[in-house]
This record gives structure tokens, sequence and C-alpha cells, in this order.
């Protein structure tokens, strides 16, 4: 994957998690809707601040492994 295609799929997650966090998408997400965005068994039963903590922390992971993709090419890897 080349450089341009990793900054631009860091930058469009970093908009989902700023849309998650702030604009209410933790709120919409609330219940059942959150199996699809989560990916987690118990994740319907979390509140909306659950969630955006959830997010934070996912975000936080994948800034690090943005930053070690942008030195290192044999990260830029997607399952």
């Amino acid at each position: 994957m080349g450089s341009l295609s990793w900054t631009l799929l860091f930058v469009g997650n970093s908009f989902f998690c700023w849309w998650i966090v702030h604009k209410g998408g933790a709120e919409w997400m609330e219940g059942w809707k959150s199996l699809f965005f989560i990916d987690w068994f118990y994740s319907f039963t979390w509140s909306a601040e659950q969630i955006k903590f959830y997010v934070v922390l996912w975000w936080l992971a994948h800034l690090i492994w943005f930053i070690g993709g942008l030195f290192n090419s044999q990260w830029r890897f997607i399952f």
C-alpha cells in the first residue's frame, strides 16, 4: 500500500472516530447498532460514554500503527 493510500485510510478512520466522539455518533450507536460498528460481543450493553472511551483508545492504537507505517512500509497491511 502506498503512502497516499495509507494516509487517506487513516484520515477516513479519524473522521469516523471524530463523528462518534464529538458529533453524536455514540448516542446514535447505542444498543444493537453498536454490534455492527464496534464488533464486540457485549457492546450493545455499553453507554455512549463507554463507546466513546473505546473509540478513543482504538484511535490511539491506530495512530501508533499509522506512524509506524509511515516509517516502515511492512506495517501497511489490512487484515
